[in-house]
């Protein structure tokens, strides 16, 4: 399968974009029906079927993490901003069914007048539909996912 790296390098900035922007309708859009969001926890591989994750949502429940976010009153009057750089994009496997994408980010965060750095990487597996790409699943790994967290007021 021939692979348009400026297509997966523009979907990832895309992705990017729209969730510091919480533009959160638009996010989802980007999703495949078929869907896995996985943030662990503790361990960079351990079995989220067995084990506790940060974030472990299929399709359904990350319509329902968005809406939480949506309806969330006290987040709306102060959102926190969000500006992240994805770097380090290689496409490490592709075949007719998907294409495997590695990154790395550092996403600075200001909510409350303190600002906070978040740093990881993240692994896309991108599926071909009608004639784009669409995120079947992504997995992202916090530098600190071994630390204790404050809860995450946005998508990571």
């Amino acid at each position: 399968m021939t692979i348009d790296r400026s297509a997966v390098e523009a979907l990832l900035y895309l992705e990017a974009r729209l969730m510091d922007a919480h533009r959160y309708d638009e996010w989802l859009a980007l999703w495949h029906d078929d869907a896995t969001y996985w943030v662990p926890c503790n361990d960079d591989d351990i079995d989220p079927a067995r084990n506790v994750s940060i974030i472990y949502d299929r399709r359904g429940q990350l319509r329902s993490r968005i809406q939480r976010l949506k309806e969330t009153a006290w987040l709306r009057e102060q959102t926190p901003r969000l500006r992240r750089v994805v770097s380090n994009i290689e496409i490490e496997s592709a075949t007719g069914a998907e294409v495997v994408v590695n990154s790395a980010f550092i996403l600075a965060e200001l909510h409350h007048h303190e600002q906070y750095l978040w740093a990881g990487s993240t692994t896309h597996k991108l599926a071909p539909e009608d004639g784009g790409l669409k995120i079947k699943y992504k997995k992202v790994v916090l530098l600190n996912n071994n630390e204790a967290l404050p809860n995450l007021l946005f998508l990571i």
